[in-house]
C-alpha cells in the first residue's frame, strides 16, 4: 500500500463527537484473526462463529450465523441466505474443492467464511454491503467486514488521498485494495479474501465479462431471482414496504403474495410527482398492501439536522444518507406507529440494474454497431431535446480508449487547473467521470491523486466494455450508500432494511442482459417488464408507467433552510478542507448558487457533506469502541 502523499487525517476527539460515543451503536460487523500464534485482541461484544477458531460476529441475530463443519473444513453463512441447513452443509463439498464462486449462488445478501485446510476464504458480495477487508500483522492476517474496526487496532489514520479519490470518483474500485484507512486492505468488487500461511491476498471469483442474454430470454431468470430475494426475507416478521416507484412496488407486490405489508409512500406535495397516484392505485388494487402516506414538513428537506450529529450512527465510511436522514426517519417513523421492528423493503438499485445510462453509446462505437449507435443516439435525443450528433459526440472519446488509458488522461487533467464547473450530463461520457468535487481540492491533492491513479492504471482490470464497468461500479456505490441507510433503520427503529436489487443471483440476472437492451430508450425499464407482464404479481398499469419521482424541490429547500449550518460544517474548522480536500470557495460559490435556485454541483456538496460528518464522527471512536484485550492476553 502507497505510502506517500499527504499527511494522514489524524483527528482529535471534541465533547460534541464524544457523545456520539456514548449514545451510538456501533454497527453489526464481522471479524476474524488468522495466524501462527494467538492473538491479544477479541471485538467487543462479540459471539464466536461455531466451527471456525478465532472467528466472531457482533450484533448479527443468531439465526443469521449459520454453520457447517469445523476445524479444517468450516463454513459459515452470515446475513439473509436462501440455502437451508441441509444445504449449508453439502456446501461443505464445495468448500473442499475451494470452489468459492459456487457458495455465493444462494439467494439473498450475506457473508461467506470458509475453511478448507490452511486455506481461509472470506467472501463478500457483488454490491458491498458485505465489504472484507484485511490488515497483516507480525505473527498474522486480522480479516473484517469493517474498515474502521482494523483500524481502530492500533490507530491508524484515514488515508487522504484514497479519500480524495472517494470524493473525486465515486467509483469504489479506482484505487483497487487501497481502503479509507492507512495500512487496511480493501477486497475489490468481484474479489474475496484469500488467507494461507504464506499471504493474504484479494484473488477474482467473478468474471469480469459476463455471456450476454437477450432480455426475452433473461426475463425468466430475473422474475425468479427477484421472487427468491424477497421470499428470503420473509421469515415471520413484520413487513413493510417503500411503495413509490416502479422498482419499490415491484418488491412491495412480491412481498404482498405472501403475507400482510404495510406499504408507505413519502408524499410532500412539493415534490409534485404522481408516486401518491401510483401507490393508492396499487394498493387499491393489490391484496395485502395496507399502505400508509407519509406526508412532509419543514424538517423533510436535505441537509437538516446536521446541526446535531450524535442522532447519527456510525458508518464504515461517509454515509450518503446522512444528508436525507429526516426524510428516511420519516417514514421509519410512519412504519413503527404500525408495527414493531422487522424488515422494511426498499428499491434501492433498481435503477442500476433494469436499466442502463446512455454511456453504453460508447461501446457500441467501440464494436462498430455504427447503424445501431445512430438509432439509439437519434432517440435519446429526441428525450433530451438535442441532436443526434451531440449524443454521438459524447460517447466518441471515451469509446476510443479504455480502463487503463483513460485513468491516464484523467491523471492529467487533474494535474491541470481546476476546471469551471458544468453539468454531467453536458461532459463527455467517461469511463471514469471527475465530478466537481475534484475541483475543489488543493493543487497538492490533486497531484497525489493524480500519481495514484498512474500506478493504478498499470494494474488496472476492467470489463471489455464501458457499461459494464460503470455498472459494477455503480453497485458498488450504491450498496455501500445502503449500508448507511441500513445503520439509519436498525439503530434509530429497529428495523432491517432489504435491498434485494442488490442481491448477486439478481445482479447477475439482470446485468447478463447487454445495457444497450436495458437501457433502450422508448420503453421504461423494459427488462422488468418483460420479467413480470401477464404473472398477476404487479398490475399493468404499473408496468406501463413511464414516470418517476425526484427529490430536487427538497434539496433545494434544504440548501436554502440549511445554508447556514452547511457553511460552518464546511467552513474555517473543516476537516476536509484541513487537509486539502475542500476549499471553502467554490462551496460558498455552490450554496449562494442554490440559494438562488440556480442549477449547481448538489451531487458534489452532498459527497463533501457526508464526508465532513464521517470524519467528525472518528473522532469519537477509539479502540475501545470496537476492541477488548482478549481473555487469553489478560491471562
Amino acid at each position: 500500500m502507497a505510502t506517500g502523499g499527504p499527511a494522514p487525517l489524524c483527528l482529535s476527539t471534541t465533547e460534541t463527537m464524544q457523545q456520539i460515543s456514548e449514545s451510538g451503536r456501533l454497527m453489526r460487523w464481522s471479524t476474524g484473526w488468522y495466524g501462527a500464534v494467538g492473538h491479544d485482541r477479541r471485538p467487543r461484544g462479540g459471539r464466536p462463529i461455531a466451527g471456525l477458531e478465532a472467528a466472531w460476529t457482533v450484533d448479527w441475530p443468531t439465526g443469521r450465523v449459520r454453520t457447517a463443519g469445523s476445524g479444517p473444513l468450516a463454513l459459515a453463512v452470515i446475513g439473509d441466505c436462501g440455502a437451508d441447513d441441509q444445504q449449508i452443509g453439502q456446501a461443505l463439498e464445495r468448500v473442499q474443492a475451494k470452489d468459492w464462486r459456487a457458495l455465493t449462488r444462494w439467494p439473498g445478501s450475506y457473508l461467506v467464511v470458509a475453511r478448507s485446510g490452511e486455506a481461509l476464504a472470506v467472501i463478500g458480495d457483488l454490491a458491498g454491503q458485505h465489504p472484507v477487508y484485511w490488515r497483516a500483522e507480525g505473527a498474522g492476517t486480522w480479516w473484517s467486514t469493517s474498515a474502521g474496526a482494523l483500524a481502530a487496532l492500533d490507530g491508524a489514520p484515514v488515508d487522504p488521498t484514497a479519500l480524495a479519490a472517494h470524493l473525486a470518483f465515486g467509483q469504489p474500485d479506482v484505487l483497487g485494495r487501497r481502503s479509507l484507512f492507512r495500512t487496511v486492505n480493501r477486497v475489490p468488487t468481484g474479489d474475496l479474501l484469500l488467507i494461507t500461511p504464506e499471504q493474504a491476498t484479494a484473488e477474482h471469483y467473478e468474471p469480469a465479462d459476463t455471456e450476454p442474454v437477450h432480455l426475452r430470454d433473461a426475463a425468466p431468470t430475473v422474475r425468479a431471482a427477484l421472487t427468491e430475494a424477497v421470499a428470503v426475507r420473509l421469515d415471520g416478521r413484520p413487513v413493510s414496504a417503500d411503495l413509490a416507484g416502479l422498482d419499490s412496488t415491484t418488491l412491495a407486490c412480491l412481498a404482498a403474495k405472501r403475507g400482510p405489508v404495510a406499504a408507505v409512500t413519502f408524499a410532500d406535495e412539493r415534490l409534485r410527482d404522481d408516486d401518491l397516484v401510483y401507490a393508492v392505485r396499487t394498493a387499491a388494487t393489490v391484496p395485502n398492501l395496507q399502505h400508509h402516506t407519509v406526508p412532509g414538513s419543514a424538517q423533510t428537506v436535505y441537509y437538516a439536522g446536521l446541526n446535531d450529529l450524535s442522532s447519527l450512527p456510525l458508518t464504515d465510511c461517509p454515509n450518503a444518507y446522512v444528508v436525507t436522514a429526516s426524510i428516511k426517519r420519516a417514514v421509519l417513523d410512519t412504519i413503527t406507529t404500525q408495527q414493531t421492528g422487522g424488515v422494511h423493503f426498499t428499491g434501492t438499485a433498481g435503477d442500476a440494474v433494469l436499466s442502463a445510462p446512455s454511456a453504453y453509446l460508447s461501446d457500441l462505437l467501440r464494436t462498430r454497431q455504427h447503424r445501431r449507435a445512430l438509432q439509439h443516439a437519434q432517440a435519446h435525443a429526441r428525450l433530451r431535446r438535442t441532436s443526434a450528433w451531440t449524443v454521438l459526440c459524447r460517447a466518441r472519446r471515451a469509446s476510443r480508449t479504455d480502463l487503463a488509458g483513460a485513468w491516464r488522461q484523467l491523471a492529467s487533467v487533474l494535474r491541470s487547473a481546476p476546471r469551471e464547473w458544468v453539468p454531467q450530463a453536458q461532459q463527455p461520457v467517461a469511463w471514469t467521470p471527475l465530478l466537481a468535487t475534484a475541483d475543489w481540492m488543493s493543487p497538492d491533492v490533486r497531484g497525489q491523486l493524480a500519481n495514484a491513479l498512474d500506478a493504478a492504471s498499470d494494474r488496472a482490470r476492467a470489463p471489455r466494455l464501458l457499461a459494464a464497468w460503470a455498472d459494477r461500479q455503480d453497485l458498488a456505490r450504491v450498496g455501500a450508500d445502503a449500508n448507511g441507510w441500513r445503520e439509519i433503520a436498525l439503530c434509530g427503529h429497529g428495523v432491517d432494511l432489504a435491498a434485494p436489487f442488490l442481491d448477486n443471483e439478481v445482479i447477475r440476472a439482470c446485468l447478463a442482459v447487454p445495457a444497450d437492451e436495458r437501457g433502450a430508450p422508448g420503453r421504461y425499464k423494459p427488462l422488468l417488464g418483460e420479467a413480470f407482464t401477464a404473472t398477476g404479481v404487479i398490475p399493468d398499469f404499473v408496468l406501463s408507467r413511464v414516470t418517476k419521482g425526484g427529490f430536487n424541490a427538497l434539496a433545494y429547500a434544504g440548501l436554502t433552510q440549511h445554508a447556514p449550518v452547511l457553511a460552518d460544517l464546511l467552513g474555517a474548522s473543516s476537516r476536509l478542507a484541513a487537509a486539502g480536500l475542500v476549499n471553502q470557495t467554490p462551496v460558498a460559490r455552490v450554496l449562494t448558487r442554490a440559494a438562488a435556485g440556480q442549477p449547481t454541483a448538489q451531487g458534489a456538496l452532498h459527497l463533501a457533506v457526508a464526508a465532513e460528518v464521517w470524519l467528525r464522527q472518528l473522532e469519537a471512536t477509539d479502540a475501545r469502541s470496537w476492541w477488548e484485550v482478549s481473555a487469553r492476553a489478560a491471562a
